[in-house]
């Protein structure tokens, strides 16, 4: 099974896998009402893509982003993009309850996978973010004819930009470095308080699962949602980490014969476009040690989302949610 949001995303082999090829372009904003464009920055500014060097010459008035979860960390820093892509579906302004305040005024929601270039240029933007996007070159191209384009980190892979460089490259696109820098330091401070609160999940083994149309997966290092887990100080379970990944590095796929390849400490598991009783209610994942002696979780809704996110303000979202019900599943001694 390839982990994705929706089957259509095989964006997830090559990506982040998981996440929702939803919108449409018909989001309500004018292009040229945003307050979001112009953060009080330092520019000219220049980041290092995997297109090579990148200047933003002065603040800019008209911002739209498309990688996934570009648009809420470009909220974080204080900027409203015009357009946005909304790679989970939410509706809206395209944001999950932790970042859709934070707009003045909804932006066009733009395609994901294909986007229209004519609806992006109508926009008249001075800087478009693709950072957590495909690293496709003819896209890159294209998108650099309409405004200037922030794609992939240097080195970075398809969808597979870390939350360090998402935000360092964001913020310095937007000549607000400090002010990145303050946002990952306030993530890093929500799970050491965790961490530091919980030590008896230290080293503790744990499991990512998903449950698709397909079958079963589980996530391994790349696609964030291992590395929100090991935050709290938990391990992978070495099962999973000898298992053979999927083409685009961050998954891997579980039989249903086998399902005790999941068993863990603490399983955490979420339903992909499907109901989660598929899961709750598969005979053969009531049979596992960790969910009859109750150290499973099964996520859902806005706490399934945030945990697939990997973006700041949804991880610090989902940090807090979880807490409680990881607390549940393995009760300190």
């Amino acid at each position: 099974m390839t982990i994705s949001r929706r089957s259509a995303l095989s964006l997830a082999v090559g990506a982040l896998a998981l996440a929702s090829c939803s919108t449409t372009e018909d989001g309500e904003a004018s292009a040229g009402t945003s307050d979001g464009g112009g953060a009080a920055g330092s520019f000219p500014a220049t980041v290092t893509t995997a297109f090579g060097d990148v200047t933003v010459e002065k603040a800019p008035q008209k911002v739209v982003a498309l990688g996934w979860g570009d648009a809420e960390i470009a909220l974080a820093l204080g900027v409203q993009p015009v357009g946005a892509s909304d790679w989970l579906g939410f509706g809206g302004n395209g944001q999950g309850p932790w970042a859709a305040d934070l707009y003045d005024q909804d932006p066009t929601i733009i395609e994901t996978l294909e986007p229209s270039f004519e609806a992006i240029a109508a926009l008249e933007p001075d800087l478009i973010l693709d950072v957590k996007g495909s690293g496709d070159q003819d896209r890159y191209d294209r998108l650099s004819q309409i405004a200037t384009t922030v794609g992939i980190p240097a080195g970075g892979e398809s969808y597979l930009t870390t939350m360090e460089d998402h935000v360092a490259l964001i913020a310095g696109a937007l000549g607000v470095v400090e002010k990145g820098e303050e946002l990952l330091a306030r993530v890093e401070s929500t799970f050491v308080d965790v961490a530091d609160a919980h030590p008896e999940w230290t080293g503790r083994t744990v499991t990512a699962a998903a449950r698709t149309s397909e079958g079963w997966g589980a996530y391994i290092e790349g696609g964030g949602r291992l590395e929100l887990l090991t935050r709290f100080g938990f391990v992978q379970n070495p099962t999973i980490a000898e298992l053979p990944t999927n083409s685009g590095g961050f998954s891997v796929s579980i039989s249903s014969e086998n399902l005790d390849q999941l068993e863990a400490d603490l399983i955490v598991a979420f339903p992909i476009f499907l109901e989660a009783t598929v899961i709750t209610e598969d005979p053969q994942w009531q049979q596992l040690d960790a969910v009859e002696d109750g150290r499973s979780v099964v996520l859902e809704g806005v706490l399934s989302d945030a945990f697939s996110s990997s973006t700041p303000l949804a991880s610090i979202h989902a940090a807090e949610e979880l807490t409680g019900l990881f607390e549940k599943a393995l009760p300190a001694a």
